[in-house]
């Protein structure tokens, strides 16, 4: 009868579990514990699981105690692989916790977890249990319980060691200790918080990193490419060059997956704008052949290089970058406007007079009119020591239209 209820409860916990679920993870048979351990006649002793592997997050342990004709009708591995998924409290594992062994014997004991090997010495020279992550006080002849990473500190290394005390004070104890972890597939590759971070760190000290304004976009690319590519363990064994070259293609392919070259000249018009507002024109001159030199300036780009020629009297550089600047776009006015400052101020009075004149019942922006435009720009190079005999030509030029 009690055969037959065991088994109509682990179909049921079958039927219970979606089929996505059984895909998150898997009971690891392969590393699951089971030893049979003598205890003395009201003794302690303590005892280690196998290691458990990366990616457990629950466990489901059996204890049994048997008298020496008795043998378990089947192991815990046997009735968990019928159970695939553990997330369901009241489905999945709930049901493990449930299933012991049919046969057992008259014997109790107590016993405790702990989490480290230490407190488990403790506890089996002077049964200390302050120390233990889970304790079972009154003594029985079986158990079985689910820990997990959520709801206990058991899990927190990849080693659980069990203590026992017999209360039995005349005869030695027989303990079948049974304990099948569940491994969750994607933590399963090694790719905790902490290993995570690691990559990120090494990410944030590469050149291409340094480059942009804000490289997280860039590190998250590379480090989800990295995780698809090996499980933590496997990239903890390349070697230095071998990682170096993983950087470098994944790095490249994450630069362009974000754009990275736009998003470094943005960062450096950002400075430039700076700048020219500070009157820095060498500086100003430096940071935008940066960007010219990428091969990614815009007119505008040329029209703040040509005005910071103008402003350090280099007239033929600024009408040679206003020229390519007119050429990446001709409908941009003060791209033209500056190219006449050039012109007029390298005492090119008659090419600096067609394009005033072509353009001056024009708009620079949306609400600054060409002429409005021009006359600030003169008092502007007035006050940097600019001088032309024939600004107020230009001046009367565009007044009398």
């Amino acid at each position: 009868m009690v055969y037959k209820y065991f088994s109509f409860l682990i179909l049921f916990f079958i039927a219970s579990v979606p089929l996505s679920a059984q895909q998150d993870g898997y009971w690891d048979k392969d590393r699951a514990t089971s030893k049979q351990i003598i205890v003395g006649a009201g003794d302690r002793i303590i005892v280690s699981t196998e290691d458990l592997p990366v990616g457990t997050t629950e466990v489901v342990y059996r204890i049994t105690l048997l008298d020496e004709n008795q043998q378990l009708a089947s192991s815990l591995v046997s009735v968990l692989k019928s159970i695939p998924d553990p997330t369901g409290i009241s489905q999945g594992s709930a049901g493990a916790i449930l299933l012991m062994s049919k046969i057992s014997g008259e014997d109790k004991c107590k016993y405790a977890i702990f989490s480290n090997q230490s407190s488990a010495l403790e506890y089996e020279n002077d049964g200390k249990t302050s120390n233990s992550c889970f304790m079972q006080n009154n003594p029985v002849n079986k158990d079985a319980k689910r820990l997990s990473v959520n709801s206990s500190s058991c899990l927190k290394s990849n080693v659980l060691w069990f203590g026992f005390e017999s209360k039995n004070w005349i005869m030695n104890q027989r303990i079948v200790l049974e304990v099948v972890p569940w491994v969750d597939v994607k933590l399963s590759r090694g790719w905790s918080l902490e290993n995570r971070k690691l990559i990120i760190g090494q990410c944030k000290a590469t050149d291409l990193a340094k480059k942009l304004p804000n490289s997280d976009d860039y590190c998250v690319c590379l480090l989800d490419k990295i995780q698809k590519e090996y499980k933590f363990q496997e990239y903890q064994k390349l070697m230095a060059m071998e990682i170096s070259k993983t950087f470098r293609d994944f790095g490249k392919s994450c630069w362009n997956e974000i754009d990275g070259r736009n998003a470094v000249d943005n960062s450096i018009r950002n400075q430039i704008t700076a700048l020219l507002k500070a009157k820095k024109y060498r500086e100003t001159i430096e940071k935008s052949l940066q960007i010219i030199n990428n091969g990614k300036a815009t007119a505008l780009d040329y029209n703040t290089i040509g005005i910071c020629y103008i402003f350090t009297k280099q007239y033929d550089k600024a009408i040679k970058f206003l020229k390519e600047g007119e050429h990446l776009d001709d409908s941009e006015l003060l791209v033209k406007l500056n190219l006449a400052h050039a012109y007029l101020l390298n005492d090119n009075y008659s090419s600096s007079k067609s394009i005033y004149k072509k353009y001056q019942t024009q708009n620079v922006t949306d609400s600054l009119s060409w002429t409005q435009k021009t006359k600030l720009d003169f008092e502007a190079f007035q006050n940097a020591g600019l001088q032309s005999d024939d600004f107020d030509k230009i001046i009367k030029l565009l007044d009398n239209n």
